[in-house]
């Protein structure tokens, strides 16, 4: 029995190999739309498991989970790479209101951003100073500022498409606005939710005092859109609004966590590395379906793929599953570390952590030369719909393996609706659409099966490509 199973396998690999490119895309498609595994193991992450921020319980579990399921898949070998990470818990809900008058408040829908701190026991209540930048808030000075509460209140730039450009445009005041508020003496921050919609759910995100002592440091919350606008309009009103919240959240000792990591040996070019992946940590709010619930089930299916579209790869093909992306990168910064040691040649690294929306293309870091090598490419996924193909970022946790000759790159979905979900309890697995999941898959191992193929060669291989 087990011979005949062999033989089949030998059959269907010498039939991928006398295929062309456009037929062997078709098979993966084929495979990952009809028989992925992809949404399954997302449903157990998401709906068994939960929660997986760094340290946590939850964190603990999804790395035996991914582990034992990458070891089913028969690769040629699974392992655990420990790496220290940061413990921050969120502790009993927030709660915040908005005062107008004595004895006259709004409850309003706060959450601590991640690495805050405290606020004192019985909670901050302070006059309220709204900026929409740091500049705004040094042209105030510390007369303006000391023992209030600054409200920054800038907004995702609605008009840009590309929503990840509006993120990156607003998301310094979430960052470092405790840091510059506390330059000149703020009791506490509050920041506008990183959002493109109205609605009533703050959403989190890290956090950082810097080398801010210990004694200097304020607490820190993000405030929903619609309670955002609702103060900046109470403050209009009146000046003299006040703001009181109570968070109890805290930051605890570093504890081992681990990236998860399975290989299939490349039977080729053994020491030349592919990598695709994603991060296993989320934040606590949801349960990290989109973040990045999505690009941890989508990078491992994508060896189940190959695999099961009988490709039997040249280069070594590596699934990292990182830990603590979130709020430290550590998971990716050991990577890199412990490859650097080993001498290890990575040609490419594709990393999904954009969500699990419809596929639209990629995103590369790479020289001109390689670039152009990709765009060989792009008539292969035209059938799929996949059409951006633009140099650009890769991914955070890919990023620290960047040499000057080896591609990086990041799956990019649709992002409209990404930043409605982002770091806020709707990041659920019911926002998932299985068969969006399951193209997301499919067209990050036709990448990976190109490049394993073809390698990183910047002279074009266009006349090899039958399309």
């Amino acid at each position: 029995m087990k011979s005949a199973f062999v033989l089949l396998m030998l059959c269907i690999t010498l039939n991928v190999a006398s295929q062309s490119d456009a037929d062997v895309l078709k098979t993966i498609y084929k495979q990952s739309l009809t028989n992925g595994k992809s949404y399954d193991w997302l449903n157990h992450l998401s709906n068994q498991i939960g929660s997986r921020l760094s340290g946590s319980l939850g964190a603990e579990k999804a790395v035996a989970y991914t582990k034992a399921e990458l070891e089913n898949l028969g690769l040629d070998r699974v392992w655990l790479q420990p790496v220290m990470v940061p413990r921050w818990i969120r502790g009993t809900k927030e709660y915040g209101y908005i005062e107008s008058a004595l004895g006259k408040t709004n409850t309003v829908n706060i959450c601590a951003l991640g690495g805050s701190i405290a606020t004192p026991a019985l909670g901050i209540k302070a006059n309220v100073v709204e900026v929409k930048n740091f500049e705004e808030l040094a042209l105030l000075g510390k007369d303006s500022i000391q023992g209030k509460i600054v409200f920054y209140n800038r907004p995702m730039q609605a008009d840009l498409i590309l929503t990840y450009e509006a993120y990156g445009g607003c998301v310094n005041q979430r960052y470092k606005g405790a840091v510059e508020a506390a330059k000149y003496g703020a009791a506490g921050v509050i920041v506008r939710s990183m959002n493109l919609r109205l609605d009533d759910l703050p959403h989190t995100g890290s956090m950082t005092y810097d080398d801010l002592p210990v004694n200097e440091r304020i607490p820190s919350a993000a405030i929903s859109t619609n309670d955002a606008e609702l103060l900046s309009t109470m403050l209009k009103l009146n000046t003299n609004t006040k703001f009181y919240f109570k968070q109890n959240c805290k930051q605890l000792k570093d504890v081992q966590s681990y990236n998860v990591i399975g290989e299939i040996k490349g039977s080729e070019f053994p020491n030349e590395y592919i990598l695709v992946g994603g991060h296993l940590d989320s934040w606590d709010l949801g349960d990290g379906s989109h973040d990045d619930g999505a690009g941890v089930v989508q990078s491992m299916d994508v060896l189940r793929l190959l695999k099961a579209s009988g490709i039997k790869p040249k280069r070594s093909i590596r699934v990292v599953l990182f830990m603590n992306e979130e709020n430290g990168l550590r998971g990716g910064k050991k990577y890199a570390q412990e490859s650097k040691q080993k001498g290890e040649n990575h040609i490419f690294a594709l990393e999904s952590d954009s969500g699990g929306f419809t596929p639209r293309g990629f995103s590369f870091d790479c020289t001109d030369a390689s670039f152009n090598q990709v765009l060989n490419w792009q008539p292969l996924f035209k059938p799929y719909l996949i059409h951006y193909f633009e140099k650009g970022g890769s991914g955070a946790d890919v990023g620290p393996l960047k040499t000057e000759s080896n591609v990086l790159a990041g799956l990019r979905p649709d992002s409209q609706r990404y930043f409605d979900h982002h770091h806020a309890s709707n990041d659920t697995f019911d926002a998932i659409n299985k068969r969006e999941l399951e193209l997301g898959a499919a067209t990050m191992t036709s990448l990976v099966y190109l490049f394993d193929k073809y390698g990183v060669n910047p002279i074009s291989n266009l006349d090899n490509i039958k399309k």
